[in-house]
């Protein structure tokens, strides 16, 4: 059964890494998929910080790759499989999911979350380059997308101005960020992700958004850089 695990990962992040190519073009929501159409919200990160998508797709078949050929039975190896297949099979068709609804794309992308954080606080101390750096990569970028998402859901759907939801959900992330570093102090990966998408939330409001919004990604960026050298 162990075994069977470590291939059936490296399946996973193949087939995870296959979702761009079964939609192409996504490029995010689109404005008229809410009821108050979401046009530049001031939560979404600027284009270039998606970029990050390459290197976590990559580093995620390395690192299951590395665990099927190196590490099929290892001990310390075993608690991370289980919730890293589960999110990502659920992250596979997320790109298909999110261009027919964003409500049903914003519960997929916080399942996808919770697994990978569950998986990452698993990876093994050992093989960091191959366990904890990908996860961890990946786990970190979820918190921002998932709370972009709900920013998102929760303005398209006229709970709150756009402003309003992306402060709370900066907050939000950053209340989340906090908690798995403390959990994870010694695997940099997640706050580097996290890290990235504030300062691409922050880009993005320059110089023509909120600049509450852009102060608090760049404050929450400082404070989880600041907190994760401290606990380290």
């Amino acid at each position: 059964m162990t075994r069977a695990l470590a291939i059936f990962l490296l399946v996973a992040a193949l087939a995870f890494a296959m979702g761009p190519l079964a939609t192409p073009g996504f490029n995010g929501f689109e404005p008229d998929q809410f009821p108050v159409p979401q046009v530049d919200p001031p939560a979404q990160p600027a284009g270039y910080a998606f970029a990050i998508w390459g290197v976590i797709y990559a580093w995620l078949i390395v690192g299951a790759g590395f665990q099927l050929l190196a590490r099929p039975d290892a001990e310390d190896w075993r608690p991370l499989r289980l919730p890293l297949i589960a999110s990502l099979v659920l992250g596979a068709p997320w790109l298909a999911v999110a261009q027919m609804s964003p409500v049903w794309a914003t519960v997929l992308i916080w399942l996808m979350w919770g697994f990978a954080v569950l998986a990452f606080l698993r990876a093994p101390a050992r093989d960091d380059w191959f366990g904890h750096w990908p996860v961890g990569l990946y786990a970190g970028w979820l918190t921002g997308a998932a709370s972009v998402s709900l920013a998102l859901l929760m303005a398209g759907y006229g709970l709150t101005g756009p402003v309003t939801a992306a402060v709370l959900v900066l907050l939000l992330a950053l209340g989340l960020g906090l908690a798995v570093i403390r959990a994870r102090a010694s695997a940099p990966g997640y706050p580097v992700a996290l890290i990235w998408a504030l300062i691409g939330v922050a880009v993005a409001n320059w110089p023509d958004g909120s600049m509450l919004v852009l102060a608090l990604a760049l404050l929450g960026a400082l404070a989880l850089a600041l907190f994760t050298l401290r606990q380290s």
